[in-house]
């Protein structure tokens, strides 16, 4: 069970992946060894093949409409993270492949598999890569009151998603799942933000809202749900980018279809206050929606002020982390606690979001303003002025000189996907771990 302690095996069900395979078990059977103090069993890669056949399956096309919206008003979400790796993962060196996106129009959960550790690959890479990729294009295509060029122009999360893997190199595997808010929709001529929620495998996103006003509790009022290969929680549905090591019949191609054909894609109305809450299956595996609820209703009580401080929203991920990983310890009459994949639970790497939908102000536009695409011009180096200088002029330059307006593209943005640092103000707006 579990994306994160990945790896005892690859399932090889279509005749062409059984090449290469006795190896590929083996490498597996010493990792598996090696987790035998792990309850359950780790998440599989699964094939291509396999994949490809039950993506009909899979996709949903969903509007979620509540016409309460009042205030003619662009939103955003202010959001915290907190991940944590398995202390199994920790002691015998594995990456944990986790990562995870809190930008003001997009949120996103990567659950990466590990397993592809044992075939000489970073199974971190490729999360991380398809999440600042995805951030930058969000940026570009729905900041508010920002004049957006045709070709940019936001065609919905799974363009988004397509454009950013295409855009990426990594090689890896992952699940996916991406919350982009959206100011563009009008409902009888009203601005009705919609949060458009893409999911690919076995992450999860829970949506609370004060449906009684201010003073009443938060309630759930959406719900995603899990993507996973014939029921088994060890093969959720994901996003790859594999060699022959892994799988010789593999194209790029099929994970295209992946994106377009088995992607589940829900359409929600969001209001100021929205309590968005976004988890690896190490979490919603672990924890019931109602036992999300009463966490985020302790540290956000009725009748609070709104936006809510970071530092809140940071806690409650905390807390939904540490009462995840505590699923897997006896209560003190000596029985395993309930979970919804059973007794006990499941130990696992874990990995939170927690956003607020809150309103978009001009200190929003003059932190976020557009930036070039540091991925699509390799070969070039863009200041904050949108001028480009060429990486051989610098050649020209001793030292530490350099061309008048130049600035590190390295410093910045990058910083913040980069930083290990836990100043609140720093990690307010973007985390990739």
């Amino acid at each position: 069970f579990g994306s994160s302690l990945k790896g005892s095996a690859i399932l090889c069900r279509a005749p062409a992946l059984a090449r290469g395979c006795a190896e590929a078990l083996r490498a597996c059977a010493t990792m598996a060894a090696n987790f035998q103090d792990v309850k359950r069993s780790p998440t599989f890669m699964v094939g291509s093949a396999q994949q490809r056949g039950m993506l009909e399956q899979f996709q949903k096309r969903e509007q979620h409409f509540t016409e309460e919206y009042q205030k003619n008003k662009p939103l955003c979400f202010s959001a915290r993270a907190y991940q944590q790796t398995h202390p199994a993962k920790v002691r015998m060196g594995y990456k944990d492949a986790d990562a995870t996106l809190t930008s003001p129009m997009l949120l996103g959960v990567c659950d990466g598999v590990s397993q592809l550790e044992e075939f000489n690959m970073d199974p971190s890479l490729l999360p991380q890569e398809i999440l600042r990729i995805c951030e930058e294009l969000a940026m570009l295509q729905l900041m508010p009151d920002m004049p957006v060029s045709p070709q940019d122009a936001y065609r919905g999360p799974i363009s988004l998603l397509k454009e950013a893997y295409q855009a990426s190199e990594s090689f890896g595997s992952t699940t996916v799942l991406l919350a982009a808010l959206d100011n563009g929709t009008r409902i009888h001529g009203k601005l009705h933000p919609m949060i458009a929620v893409l999911s690919i495998g076995d992450c999860e996103l829970l949506m609370l809202r004060r449906t009684n006003g201010r003073p009443s509790d938060l309630e759930a009022v959406f719900h995603t749900e899990m993507q996973r290969i014939d029921g088994h929680v060890q093969t959720p549905l994901q996003l790859a980018r594999v060699d022959d090591r892994i799988d010789p019949d593999f194209t790029e191609e099929i994970t295209i279809d992946v994106i377009e054909r088995g992607s589940a894609v829900h359409c929600v109305s969001c209001y100021e206050g929205d309590i968005v809450i976004m988890g690896s299956d190490g979490v919603f595996d672990n924890l019931f929606n109602d036992e999300v609820a009463d966490l985020a209703n302790s540290v956000f009580p009725p009748g609070r002020q709104i936006p809510t401080h970071e530092a809140l929203l940071g806690h409650l991920s905390k807390r939904i982390i540490e009462a995840s990983h505590a699923k897997t310890e006896r209560l003190p009459n000596g029985q395993m606690p309930d979970a919804p994949i059973g007794r006990g639970g499941k130990t696992d790497d874990t990995s939170c979001v927690v956003a607020e939908v809150i309103e978009w102000t001009e200190a929003h536009s003059k932190v976020w303003r557009p930036r070039q695409r540091r991925w699509q011009w390799p070969g070039f180096m863009a200041c904050g002025a949108q001028c480009a200088v060429d990486e051989e002029e610098l050649d020209d330059y001793e030292g530490s000189m350099r061309p008048h307006g130049y600035k590190n593209p390295r410093v910045g943005r990058d910083a913040k996907f980069n930083s290990n640092d836990d100043d609140e103000e720093d990690d307010s707006n973007c985390c990739i771990a």
